[in-house]
């Protein structure tokens, strides 16, 4: 008895009789309003509890030795495909040029119409020659044969590439035997009116570079990288580089709750009236990676639901080139004077954005927010019942004095 007296003085909760306690309809009516309001409050607090959000952090990126994946989708409409070029190049030292591997390249008809002509690659240099005997071999008229062609130029585009590698201007490939049997001139000439789509992926090192789709087969001299715009200039119709950048990425996309936007030059449409015209783009490219709830870096990988991607801002220039050169007799344009085409220079940052997936609350947070949310509700609703049985009461002394 004694231990349950001492227990009793600390007992924070005191109790009342049934027969000191009043029920009123107000009361009644109060509760019913309380309980619905803090049952409305705690679905909040369970949808908020269960809400994942997205963090962002930045930290240095320490990734080495990385390849930069490029997708690419744009639409030439006043250049053919046969004219075109796709070329890589970087601080490295390392290039690549007419890059065909991974990239597609579609005929379209004449602007404004610019429908697909055929759903494949184009390949104008087909014939491999396997109709004439075993031991052809083909003359390559005073230009060094192709590397692993044994000395032999057996079709008109091994011909273009000898006299490309050491910087000859090629032409038409007039009294060129591959070429005439080819009719290379005639289907370069049918295609003159029409547009290009070019379209791909390719894969570069993690360093600042450019990739650029110019015309004219591409060749490296004296530490330049000169085309051969002959069949550019010559042509009778007046091509131009206007584009449209239907998409350009840097990776696989992110997810939509952490994308909210295009990519900046998603749709980007540019024109000109000018043959000789550049147009170039400096890109800032970010990698970014976007990590699923219970995903960190360490247990991140296949099946995962991990993307690590890169995303880019970017600046535009364009200028004409036809006040420092010639541009109607040039046979090809080094790097000092600028070629005519869409050139893309890319720099990578050194920091790296990490998207990471969080409850927006946490569990003991949940549990606090119910809490406050029953103890407030009730003990407003409390102070209300009092002040209306209070003012009842007032009310009835005051009708009955």
């Amino acid at each position: 008895m004694g231990r349950g007296s001492r227990l009793t003085r600390l007992d924070a909760f005191t109790k009342t009789v049934e027969d000191a306690r009043v029920r009123t309809t107000s009361g009644g009516i109060v509760t019913i309003v309380s309980v619905f309001i803090v049952f409305v409050l705690v679905v909040g607090e369970f949808n908020d509890y269960r809400r994942i959000i997205v963090r962002p952090e930045l930290v240095v990126d320490k990734t080495r030795g990385e390849q930069l994946p490029i997708n690419l989708n744009i639409t030439f409409p006043h250049v053919p495909c046969e004219l075109l070029t796709l070329d890589v190049m970087d601080v490295s030292g390392e290039q690549q040029s007419s890059i065909t591997h991974g990239i597609s390249l579609t005929r379209l008809t004449p602007y404004p119409e610019s429908r697909p002509v055929s759903t494949s690659s184009l390949n104008l240099h087909d014939d491999s020659a396997s109709h004439l005997d075993p031991s052809y071999c083909g003359n390559c008229y005073g230009a060094p044969a192709p590397e692993g062609k044994n000395g032999c130029c057996n079709t008109c585009e091994d011909v273009r590439e000898s006299y490309a590698n050491i910087g000859w201007a090629f032409g038409k490939g007039e009294g060129v035997e591959q070429c005439e049997r080819e009719h290379y001139a005639e289907r370069l000439d049918s295609m003159r009116e029409e547009g290009c789509n070019i379209a791909g992926h390719l894969s570069v090192n993690k360093v600042i570079g450019n990739f650029h789709i110019a015309p004219g087969k591409s060749f490296s001299t004296a530490q330049m990288h000169v085309h051969d715009l002959n069949q550019y200039f010559a042509s009778s119709k007046a091509h131009t580089f206007s584009h449209v950048i239907h998409s350009l990425s840097f990776g696989p996309e992110l997810p939509s709750m952490v994308k909210h936007q295009h990519n900046p030059l998603d749709g980007t449409s540019q024109s000109t009236a000018e043959r000789s015209f550049n147009f170039m783009y400096f890109i800032k490219v970010v990698s970014t990676s976007y990590l699923p709830l219970g995903v960190t870096e360490t247990t991140e990988g296949a099946g995962t639901g991990a993307v690590e991607t890169h995303q880019y801002s970017v600046t535009s220039h364009k200028r004409s080139l036809a006040g420092g050169q010639d541009a109607e007799h040039a046979s090809t344009v080094h790097a000092k004077g600028g070629i005519p085409g869409v050139f893309f220079s890319y720099d990578i940052s050194p920091m790296k954005v990490i998207n990471r997936e969080a409850r927006a609350k946490s569990f003991a947070g949940f549990l606090t927010g119910v809490c406050a949310v029953i103890g407030g509700t009730l003990t407003v609703a409390a102070a209300i019942d009092r002040g209306v049985y209070e003012g009842a009461l007032r009310v009835k002394k005051l009708h009955q004095g």
